[in-house]
């Protein structure tokens, strides 16, 4: 196996692709021996499928799914399994990459690869510094300087380990805002600083200090389609998830990095799949009702104050603003509206679970039922808006903008108005995820509010769950995300789809099998 270093791993996306591609005997081609992540809920997540992982496939024990149902705490899983959750613990490490903390890091990683010179390192610095609402964000900060700020160079822990340990292959990803970064306006971006450091660690770094004699550089690579390998040229090295088998338009920065001494072919790009609407891993999940925040919740309150809708202003005005068809097929759903069965579901919800896609990497007959599939609380004209916004969808297959909701139904504050008015970036305040197409980017803001992420189906009226954004960014059903609801949509928002970096371990298990073939 390929031993694998996966550094800012987060709950664990990147390597849950490398370490799910199985050989023509079925067995694992990678192998994490050693992720780092600083932040406690992601780590703790992190673990837990390392102990997971421990197991070949289909024998991970009854206990562990005890856990996901609710039945067993994790502390007592690994009380019953002490060995393998040593090897958990060993394999997930809880640190913060930095100058501070890089004697253990350093011993850790020795340890991990046992003398193995050719492995592979994969991991995404924290990007909220190079996101356009980040940096838009950073903006507002009084006394905030960008150069300052020490997010923006958190890709130097990269040039650190590559300098001291050289491993053979690196992939390196983050949002596509690194593109267009500028920390300091009187330098260039800095991605041409990044590009720069990546293909020569070593003359980046203080070299003389990592007492390390070996010096290599790296040809770097993109996996897009839809370039010419060998041009690294910002933009190439994007790639669009939605068109590699992810119902997700999720646009990253994909750089692989491959040592000078490798004299294998490069790598080859992605193949373009069709792309996955929605309907294909969220429609056969178990329903579930909205909370209700501004009054006491209960089924019977929150069908009511839907049925209520009927007799609402905004709602009869449906008829002269919404889409030809809209407000018929609004007041169907409304008076044959029903409680779900699941109600507002729980961190385990009982049900026969299907999918119409890839069942063989979603579902785990084992499982019974799905995890992390529990509602948030709305205020009632919230629910309205959601119900609005997905009628709205169902009949024209888009999301509605501003200007196209009742004038009872926009927010109360000013960016509202002038949206309207100004044809802004507010039109998109609440957004509507339609079943016929992949869903938007899926980030950490969904663990503020719903807005952005309004389930498609007007009888549910509401927000999406923490699994339904994880089938989004296509986690098993089995990967289970640890913490309070807030930190898993956290989690969630922040990983790199698994199924995507399956496609990604694909094309790197083919460099390493050419690199072993020249030998």
């Amino acid at each position: 196996m390929i031993p694998i270093i996966d550094i800012f791993a987060g709950p664990g996306g990147l390597g849950e692709g490398f370490s799910s591609l199985m050989d023509a005997e079925h067995r694992p081609v990678f192998k994490v021996k050693m992720s780092i992540e600083k932040e406690e809920n992601a780590h703790r997540t992190l673990m837990l499928r390392a102990f997971f992982r421990q197991f070949t496939c289909g024998r991970a024990p009854r206990e562990y799914y005890e856990v996901l149902r609710g039945e067993l705490t994790i502390e007592k899983l690994y009380e019953a399994f002490p060995a393998d959750a040593a090897q958990a613990k060993a394999e997930a490490i809880r640190a913060t990459l930095g100058a501070e903390e890089w004697t253990i890091i350093s011993a850790n990683i020795s340890r991990a690869l046992e003398g193995e010179k050719d492995w592979l390192l994969i991991g995404g610095p924290p990007c909220q510094a190079y996101s356009l609402v980040g940096r838009a964000r950073n903006k507002n900060k009084e006394g905030y300087e960008p150069k300052k700020d020490e997010k923006h160079f958190l890709y130097k822990e990269y040039l650190r380990i590559l300098s001291n340990f050289w491993p053979a292959v690196f992939v390196m990803e983050n949002v596509k805002g690194l593109l267009s970064s500028q920390p300091d306006p009187k330098k260039d971006p800095i991605f041409a600083q990044i590009i720069s450091d990546l293909t020569a660690p070593a003359d980046s770094e203080d070299f003389e200090a990592t007492g390390n004699k070996e010096r290599h550089t790296y040809k770097l690579y993109s996996l897009s389609p839809k370039r010419a390998p060998g041009d690294p040229e910002g933009k190439d090295f994007v790639l669009r998830a939605e068109e590699h088998g992810v119902p997700q338009s999720r646009h990253r920065v994909i750089i692989v990095g491959v040592r000078d001494d490798i004299r294998s072919a490069a790598p080859i790009a992605l193949k373009m799949q069709d792309p996955v609407p929605l309907t294909n891993v969220l429609a056969q999940m178990p329903p579930l009702r909205s909370g209700v925040t501004d009054r006491k919740d209960s089924d019977e309150v929150w069908m009511k104050l839907l049925q209520e809708a009927l007799e609402r202003r905004w709602f009869k005005s449906i008829q002269n603003i919404g889409p030809e068809g809209m407000s018929e097929f609004a007041t169907e759903i409304l008076t044959s509206l029903e409680i779900p069965t699941a109600k507002r579901g729980s961190e385990f919800v009982l049900w026969p679970t299907e999918i119409d896609y890839r069942s063989d990497w979603y579902l785990d007959s084992k499982l019974t039922g799905v995890c992390n599939h529990s509602t948030r609380g709305h205020i009632t004209k919230d629910i309205y808006r959601y119900f609005y916004s997905a009628c709205f969808a169902a009949i024209s297959d888009v999301s509605p903008k501003l200007a196209d909701f009742p004038a009872d139904l926009l927010p109360n504050h000013a960016n509202a108005a002038s949206a309207v008015v100004e044809n802004n970036m507010f039109l998109d305040r609440f957004r509507v995820q339609p079943w016929g197409r992949p869903s938007t980017t899926v980030t950490s803001h969904i663990s503020k509010d719903g807005h952005y992420y309004i389930h498609p189906d007007p009888s549910q009226a509401r927000s999406l769950t923490v699994r339904e954004a994880a089938r989004i960014q296509s986690f098993p059903d089995n990967y289970f995300f640890t913490g309070p609801r807030t930190a898993q949509y956290i989690q969630v928002g922040n990983a790199v789809p698994p199924l995507l970096a399956n496609e990604i371990a694909k094309i790197i298990a083919k460099l390493f099998d050419s690199r072993n073939e020249d030998r």
